[in-house]
């Protein structure tokens, strides 16, 4: 492309911008995109005052050695003489290249020896941001800074983490490839194949080859390709002929939408989600390609060509070429979308702020001489192309399309990107659709904005596809992860008792407070209810309503004995150790109601202490009306002794000196570690049970031990005495009471330490009642009986002697 600029000295120079690409039918936009810049710098009159650009394009072909020649002959004309321009009447000032990188890179090892400004209008590459293998050479695309970023967003937009991953063996490749993991990793997201392909065609067709099965079996159906034009070409070819069909294709902008449409034309088997730098739309631009025919620009060969071979402008009768058989309002915007898109492409939009740039830089630079020569009032002289970079390096200015254009890579700002998806139902459709958008500069969660319902999934399917290596786990369940796999590939295991998830994908389960409980789903913590025996349930109720009908069934015995005080039966065994066993057993059934009813200090305090004295009293008592009954028969056996023991009293000391020793216990309870309120949240699920924590464990035993201890030692002494004359004497049914009374609590002990909760409440005061009733009934029962049934028995000769069988009954 030729620049010619006509300075304001009068004199008309004309200069060289080339336009270097290889030629392809829709590559005609990229001339027109130049053609629009250089005509509205032209008719701007702030900038390059009195001076007019033109261009010139110059055709690159493939091949090392041939992609120089028409450089070769643009910069130094036909002659292609080094380092002598026989150009006189025309300067070139930069030169365009692109949109390849690899032609670039070859152009620039020439543009670099003469330090002409190369501007490249092709995808960023890594390659060409080294200036010491290319000192003139500038970028115009943005830096790829956030297309791991942007890809992964859109990953976990569709919860896709099991994605299979293709990249070059190349300077990008080996830049993307550490960042794109990185961002995978930091977002969970798993590689479950990764390719690194050759450049080299020959080592690339057989790495495609080794690989193949590998890459059909993968489970992945989210494929990431990360490349250029020309090197991935076949592997295009690979996965729509050979892969297996209705993956997801993730490309990055590198790709060129022209090549690579025509591999999505078989149906859609693929669904191409394409990240393309975003630009703004440049006003004007569409009505100027409307504009366009050959009249309009009779020189230019390539809109000729176009024009003829898209509007069948040859003579059927002839071979000839002629103006007469195009129509005449024909137009560009005629042709199909596919064939030539009328909107300006990134390419395109970078070709038009190239030459913005150029016309900036060379703007500052002829004001900058102009001030220099004013000074040094010498005559003006012609700049040169090397001149242009100082001005070049630090361009920084507003398009008139609003973007803000900077050519200093450090200073470059993060791209932007559209994601486009080509719908191509019916086929041969072929149309460019953008569903979304990724902007860096947004909020974290509001980066990516995509319309899922625009895209064209794959034929026969309107749904997005699936790539997960494990199922999401769902609220009540954990991942547990699967040895020797990634940390996507895991297994579901649910949260065991207590624990709750409430997300999906949750690494582990979240216990419950202590007063709460999870629901059976394990997704949600629930209030306890508090739980206790209650007097208001029916259980507490049936354990109160016996305590108190017992407890009133033993004050009713007692008023019988008083009533009856004066009867031989109630004489006999000590009549104040009876009246002394039925209180106590009033207090046994009466201290039952401890137990029932929501715990406080009080009561916590009270249950085993009152407990423990009320029943020491009770069997001390029975031991001592035992003793008594030893004594009584010891002393009327002749030659015994032992009568000042029964006449003193001494079997009346037993019930103080034992109840003493209880107390003292209790006491030294209570002032170590005193029973206290607590709580239980594993006996019941979804209820917290109050109880009353026993404090001291080892008193607490020391007191139910001492208790078994007298209990025992009663049994013992009235089953020593059950063979005894049986005239009012009620060792027997001592016995058998303390027989009872030790069975009960035998019992008790596995059966107490087995339940939970408020059911070992309710075991402990069903023992109470047990064997305070064990001994109300065994002990009293048949004295009852006598008094109130067979008052003719109750008199001091009432009972019939076995030695002598008498009958005769006096009272």
């Amino acid at each position: 492309m030729s620049l010619e600029i006509t300075n304001q000295f009068g004199k008309e120079t004309e200069y060289k911008i080339h336009l270097q690409n290889q030629f392809f039918f829709k590559n005609y936009q990229f001339v027109l995109s130049l053609a629009f810049a250089i005509e509205g710098i032209n008719k701007n009159s702030h900038l390059l005052h009195n001076l007019t650009l033109g261009f010139h394009v110059c055709d690159i072909q493939y091949g090392n050695w041939l992609a120089f020649k028409n450089p070769f002959i643009c910069l130094f004309g036909k002659y292609k003489s080094p380092n002598y321009c026989c150009v006189r009447e025309s300067k070139s000032i930069a030169v365009l290249t692109g949109p390849s990188g690899l032609t670039s890179a070859l152009i620039g090892t020439l543009l670099g020896l003469y330090r002409y400004p190369q501007l490249n209008f092709g995808p960023f590459n890594h390659v060409l941001s080294d200036h010491s293998k290319f000192p003139a050479l500038y970028q115009m695309a943005q830096k790829d800074t956030s297309i791991a970023t942007a890809m992964v967003s859109l990953l976990l937009h569709f919860n896709w983490n099991w994605v299979d991953l293709f990249t070059l063996v190349d300077e990008n490749g080996l830049w993307i490839l550490p960042v794109l993991k990185k961002e995978m990793a930091k977002n969970r997201v798993c590689i479950a194949f990764e390719v690194a392909i050759p450049t080299h065609a020959g080592r690339y067709a057989l790495k495609v080859m080794s690989v193949y099965n590998r890459i059909n079996k993968s489970s992945a159906n989210v494929l990431i390709i990360y490349g250029d034009n020309e090197s991935l070409l076949d592997l295009m070819v690979c996965i729509e002929q050979l892969l297996i069909k209705g993956k997801v294709c993730i490309l990055n902008s590198q790709w060129d939408l022209t090549i690579r449409k025509r591999y999505f034309m078989l149906g859609s088997l693929h669904v191409p989600l394409i990240f393309s730098h975003h630009h703004p739309d440049v006003s004007g631009f569409t009505d100027f390609v409307k504009a366009v025919n050959p009249s309009t620009y009779p020189q230019d060969f390539f809109l000729a060509r176009v024009w003829f071979m898209s509007f069948n402008c040859s003579d059927s009768d002839s071979d000839c070429v002629t103006w007469e058989n195009c129509p005449h309002d024909a137009s560009l915007d005629w042709l199909p979308g596919h064939i030539f898109d009328m909107t300006m492409s990134e390419d395109s939009y970078n070709i038009y702020n190239a030459v913005y740039a150029v016309a900036q830089a060379l703007h500052e630079m002829l004001v900058n001489q102009t001030e220099v020569q004013t000074m040094g009032n010498r005559k003006g002289t012609l700049p040169s192309p090397a001149q242009l970079h100082p001005f070049l390096k630090n361009t920084q200015f507003q398009n008139p399309a609003g973007d803000l254009v900077i050519l200093e890579d450090k200073r470059k700002l993060e791209a932007e990107y559209d994601i486009v998806n080509i719908w191509n139902f019916p086929e041969g459709l072929d149309l460019e659709v953008n569903i979304g958008k990724f902007s860096p500069f947004a909020l974290h969660d509001h980066q990516l904005s995509l319309s899922e319902d625009m895209v064209e999934w794959a034929i026969g399917t309107t749904e997005p596809v699936h790539s997960v290596c494990s199922e999401s786990c769902g609220p009540g369940f954990r991942k547990y992860p699967q040895e020797g796999k990634a940390a996507c590939c895991f297994d579901c295991i649910p949260c065991t008792e207590n624990e709750m998830t409430n997300g999906t994908d949750m690494e582990d389960c979240v216990k419950c407070p202590d007063h709460q409980y999870a629901n059976t789903e394990g997704n949600q913590c629930l209030l306890r209810a508090e739980s206790f025996l209650a007097y208001g349930e029916p259980l507490g109720m049936a354990l109160a309503c016996m305590a108190l009908c017992l407890s009133t069934l033993t004050a009713l015995v007692l008023g019988v004995f008083v009533k009856h005080h004066n009867t031989p039966i109630v004489k006999a065994n000590n009549q104040a150790l009876s009246y002394i066993l039925l209180i106590s057993l009033i207090f046994c059934f009466l201290c039952s109601l401890l137990f029932i009813g929501r715990p406080n200090t009080v009561t916590c305090i009270l249950q085993q202490t009152t407990f423990g004295v009320a029943f020491t009293v009770a069997v001390s008592t029975v031991l001592a009306k035992t003793v008594t009954v030893v004594l009584a028969f010891k002393v009327t056996s002749p030659g015994r002794r032992m009568r000042w023991l029964l006449v003193s009293g001494a079997p009346n000391f037993i019930v103080p000196i034992c109840t003493l020793i209880q107390v003292t216990l209790c006491g030294l309870w209570l002032g170590t570690s005193p029973p206290f309120i607590d709580t239980d949240t594993y006996s019941e699920h979804g209820h917290i049970i109050i109880l009353c924590n026993r404090g001291s464990l080892t008193a607490f035993y020391c007191v139910l031990g001492y208790l078994g201890s007298l209990a025992l030692a009663s049994f013992t002494v009235a089953f020593l005495a059950r063979d005894l004359p049986d005239t009012f004497n009620e060792a027997k049914f001592l016995t058998f009471s303390m027989l009872v009374f030790c069975s009960v609590w035998l019992t008790f002990l596995p059966v107490y330490h087995s339940a939970q909760g408020k059911v070992m409440v309710a075991v402990e005061v069903f023992s109470i009642l047990a064997s305070s009733t064990g001994l109300l009934g065994c002990i009293f029962a048949p004295k009852c009986y006598i008094i109130l049934i067979r008052p003719d028995r109750n008199c001091l000769h009432g009972f019939s002697d076995k030695n002598h069988r008498r009958t005769h009954k006096h009272c």
